[in-house]
């Protein structure tokens, strides 16, 4: 694609100043890492604290009498019994239950909702959330006006109470709330895609680089997509595209306990039957490597006695853990376990790993309380 294609987030000329390399993502032009290189943010993002620019990502806005009943058929985990000021980890589906994206939903009162969705996935989603609301519920696409920062790292409640937010006030994991920031209104909640400490912060996107510059002057340290792939890689998130597409199930993710499939037997939902009906083709795992060199997407999965068993989903090194490490998905039928040794085929040379338990990471501060 060619950079004149490209959309640009309102902080494009900042990244630019701070000596950032821009490249494509999802139809964006993104910085994947700044002066100081990928490791390097990554393990301020783990020790210290972070600042992400997420402009490209999707919000909707949806209103209306019966808005959660109707999300609940729509969504594939319950969102009629999500309390106000809560934040909800759900999944968009097709009839045969693959993922058409994975988003996150907020609760705003009885009647109104904000959902956050995937940049590359914004007008789909868009389709197939319009086409299944009655028009008792009003749909409205805020992408284009809403700028989104993840502030993300141990240090991140300290940042924010230099700039006059008490600690009692921060939201618990996976709730929102609204504050000011250096006079700016926001809606911050307690989430993120790193697993350490953090909050994401959505503003209009014309006031965007002041809270950039406001956090930034108050103690963190602008990363890049590269750092935030190697840190979500750590924690066994799945990236839409990777993990997750139109032929992949959320049970097949390792989701399936989310639904709620077995508690809920007559909720019925877009997707629902396929699932219930269907059997799993693949499981994800991770793989830790013995050395440093990365597999990366698509890259075959052997056994230890040369027998194709899968494929890599997404791979690189990791600086937490100073090795290689992998999510990949496993045929239906092959061991799987933790502890199973595996060789992943990199043209010439077969890379040997282990299958290990998710998250890679384990020392995560998210859900620390404060």
């Amino acid at each position: 694609m060619e950079n004149s294609t490209l959309r640009e987030t309102p902080l494009k000329s900042v990244h630019i100043s701070l000596g950032a390399k821009m490249v494509p993502f999802a139809g964006w032009e993104m910085p994947v890492q700044y002066g100081d290189g990928i490791i390097a943010e990554h393990r301020r993002t783990r020790e210290a604290a972070s600042l992400f620019d997420i402009c490209h990502m999707g919000e909707f806005e949806i209103d209306g009498p019966g808005a959660a009943e109707e999300l609940d058929r729509l969504l594939a985990r319950p969102v009629a019994d999500q309390k106000i000021g809560s934040c909800r980890y759900n999944f968009l589906l097709n009839d045969q239950g693959g993922v058409m994206d994975d988003l996150i939903v907020y609760r705003i009162d009885e009647e109104c909702f904000f959902l956050v969705v995937n940049a590359a996935t914004i007008a789909s989603d868009a389709e197939q959330i319009k086409k299944n609301l009655s028009d008792a519920i009003e749909f409205d696409d805020l992408s284009d006006n809403t700028g989104k920062l993840d502030l993300q790292g141990p240090d991140s409640a300290r940042i924010l109470e230099k700039l006059g937010i008490d600690t009692s006030f921060l939201p618990a994991y996976y709730h929102w709330t609204e504050v000011e920031i250096a006079g700016i209104s926001c809606l911050m909640s307690r989430t993120g895609y790193t697993g350490e400490l953090g909050f994401e912060f959505y503003v209009d996107a014309e006031q965007v680089e002041l809270l950039w510059n406001a956090l930034l002057e108050n103690g963190a340290s602008p990363a890049g997509l590269g750092a935030r792939d190697t840190l979500r890689l750590e924690m066994g998130y799945p990236l839409y595209g990777h993990e997750m597409d139109t032929a992949t199930t959320p049970i097949e993710a390792g989701f399936g306990k989310m639904l709620k499939l077995d508690e809920l037997p007559e909720r019925d939902f877009i997707g629902s039957a396929a699932l219930r009906a269907g059997t799993p083709s693949k499981t994800l795992v991770g793989i830790k490597l013995d050395g440093r060199r990365a597999a990366r997407e698509h890259t075959e999965v052997y056994s230890a006695s040369g027998e194709l068993i899968g494929q890599v989903s997404s791979g690189a090194f990791s600086p937490s853990l100073e090795c290689a490490i992998a999510m990949a998905y496993i045929n239906t039928g092959a061991i799987s376990k933790p502890g199973t040794k595996v060789l992943l085929n990199v043209g010439r040379n077969m890379l040997e790993g282990s299958i290990v338990p998710l998250p890679f990471y384990p020392g995560g501060t998210a859900r620390i309380k404060l």
